[in-house]
């Protein structure tokens, strides 16, 4: 029998002890500090649906995962290309330090230096107290091989919708004409969780010369028993309304099954919008260092309406 736990009492100490049983007798073996188990994963994912508290720490309500590497601090502040930006860690946005007592202390290159008090709460799940304020925010560990990617893009898909200044539709499929034919161009803006835009023209326009001809809001609900699957309506501010599965083909496309019409469009992003400039030498068509952060998301759960 091998198990492990990890121990804060009163600040005072931190480890982790591995358990043999020798003739019914547990036998302590080794012991594992805090920077090995900050350490012990590639990627951290901030299940930010979880968190608690009424204060914030803006580096972790931007990012999907976090990464401790060697005193270095990491982040993926961005969907698009997670795995492949720093080599699946993210972008470099500052540096670390662990206690003994079980403190990690951390200094962002924008947001400036936090303290935490470190709980481990499962084999791969830790919870990050903030010293000075009531707020947590909690972890789950990964391995960059096993790094649950579906999981990501379907549990922060209206974060994934804003990472490209217009969606593009490049396909359409089977149906029945209908007036969301005309709708060439999609957006949807950080500036709320749920407005979008749509346009009308030209398809291959320059992202930064489109017309944004309608803007309405937007709901994403889940659909009951299917985890690669969202429910996307469209409410446009004139009183019509749209209604969409809408599913994910890679970081760079997505589909809408339209349900009055059972067309199925296929929209492409463009002008990826890198939040928080990481290698010069990535070139990307927009950058924001601010502006978006993440809110814990309720969504409706539903029953799938139709079955293609």
């Amino acid at each position: 029998m091998k198990t492990l736990k990890l121990l804060f009492a009163l600040f005072l100490s931190v480890s982790i002890t591995s358990c043999v049983v020798v003739n019914d007798e547990p036998i302590v073996d080794n012991f594992v500090s805090l920077e090995e188990v900050v350490g012990g994963y590639d990627l951290w994912y901030v299940d930010f649906h979880r968190t608690t508290g009424n204060a914030e720490i803006p580096y972790l309500s931007k990012a999907f995962t976090v990464s401790f590497f060697n005193g270095d601090l990491y982040a993926n502040n961005n969907i698009v290309d997670i795995g492949i930006t720093g080599n699946g860690l993210g972008i470099h946005v500052g540096s670390y330090r662990t206690f003994v007592d079980g403190v990690l202390e951390t200094r962002h290159d924008l947001d400036g230096s936090y303290s935490f008090e470190v709980i481990q709460i499962s084999a791969n799940e830790i919870r990050l107290n903030d010293l000075q304020s009531n707020t947590s925010y909690f972890l789950v560990g990964y391995q960059r091989n096993n790094f649950d990617y579906d999981m990501l893009f379907y549990d922060n898909i209206e974060y994934f919708l804003q990472e490209y200044v217009a969606w593009e539709r490049t396909g359409a499929a089977n149906g029945t004409p209908n007036p969301f034919d005309s709708e060439h161009f999609l957006q949807f803006t950080p500036e709320n969780i749920t407005t979008f835009y749509s346009s009308q023209d030209n398809f291959g326009t320059n992202v930064d010369l489109i017309n944004w001809d309608y803007v309405g809001s937007y709901k994403v609900e889940d659909i009951q028993d299917y985890d690669d699957l969202k429910f996307l309506t469209l409410y446009y501010d004139g009183g019509d309304t749209e209604e969409f599965e809408l599913s994910v083909i890679n970081d760079g496309t997505i589909e809408l099954f339209h349900l009055s019409s059972n067309t199925t469009y296929v929209f492409t992003g463009r002008g990826f919008i890198l939040y928080k400039k990481g290698d010069p030498k990535v070139k990307k068509e927009a950058v924001r260092n601010s502006g978006r952060k993440r809110t814990k998301i309720k969504r409706n759960k539903i029953i799938r309406r139709v079955l293609k």
